[in-house]
């Protein structure tokens, strides 16, 4: 099955318009849209305050990887396969995965910030899934085999 959303002709813009609005109902505070060196939209950062304080989110829409996704994959037409495509189809499977963590929050089944752990900043700017990753997943792996 070809990578979802790939025939999506909605601007990364629009839909990042949609996903601004659904984490400011779901209670963020500030959304923070971030571009690459050619102005290419290629993340979204947004704070959400708790009881125990702020708390910032950094969402990389990692467009370069579903570009390669997308080529790697024969059922995906070539002239699906570019840079502004790739785009497009990151932003609306980044759009589906947040709805989707707003419902889980919307049915009281975890808290915001629990169920957008992995991407909670730290002070240096790197991501909690970054930093465990940096340290091989000591905090959280079993013993190696």
């Amino acid at each position: 099955m070809p990578i979802l959303n790939y025939t999506t002709q909605i601007a990364a813009e629009k839909t990042t318009t949609e996903i601004q609005r659904a984490l400011a109902k779901a209670g963020a505070q500030a959304v923070l849209c971030e571009y690459d060196g050619t102005g290419v939209l290629c993340a979204l950062s947004f704070r959400l305050i708790t009881p125990d304080g702020p708390i910032s989110f950094r969402l990389p829409a990692n467009i370069d990887k579903v570009l390669t996704n997308m080529k790697n994959d024969k059922r995906v037409s070539r002239s699906q396969c570019t840079k502004e495509q790739a785009s497009r189809v990151a932003w609306r499977i980044l759009k589906d995965w947040i709805e989707a963590q707003v419902a889980i929050v919307q049915a009281e089944l975890a808290e915001l910030p629990e169920v957008f752990l992995p991407y909670a900043q730290g002070k240096g700017g790197t991501t909690l899934y970054e930093q465990i990753k940096g340290g091989g997943f000591l905090q959280i792996a079993g013993p190696k085999k």
